[in-house]
């Protein structure tokens, strides 16, 4: 039968929801009436793994893990990079500045968008989302140097 690409990706889902457990295992779980800082990132894990359970189990559907093409792994490794730099920054810098300087990254870098359309769009988007956590679903969200 050999390796597949499916049994790659489900074991890398079964990785990553043990270690979201593994560091989130000190927040308050709470219970379904009052959840705490640790349930959500609980709840994701376990679907997580569940998920990656399931493709490992239908991974015979699935290419050869040899056969894959690797061309678009530069593009994907800048997809990451950039994401890292926005994790990196959300604290220092906030929501706001860190999720338009995020969407014009990608917008402009991997997508070779044009630079006023890409910040237009990501200020636009960025505004939108701000003021729904904010505004309607009152969720307080990191704050920049500039109070947004």
């Amino acid at each position: 039968m050999g390796l597949r690409a499916d049994h790659v990706a489900g074991a890398a889902f079964v990785a990553f929801g043990l270690l979201v457990i593994a560091l989130s295992g000190d927040l308050p779980f709470g219970d379904l009436a009052m959840p705490g800082a640790g349930f959500m990132p609980m709840l994701i894990a376990v679907l997580l793994i569940v998920c990656g359970i399931a493709l490992m189990l239908r991974a015979r559907e699935s290419a050869q893990f040899t056969a894959i093409n690797w061309s678009d792994a530069k593009h994907a490794a800048l997809v990451v990079a950039i994401s890292a730099v926005a994790i990196a920054l959300y604290e220092r810098l906030g929501f706001g500045i860190t999720m338009v300087l995020l969407m014009m990254g990608l917008l402009v870098i991997i997508e070779r968008r044009n630079m006023v359309r890409a910040a237009i769009f990501s200020i636009a988007v960025t505004a939108i989302t701000l003021t729904a956590f904010q505004y309607v679903l009152q969720t307080p969200l990191a704050e920049g140097p500039f109070g947004f």
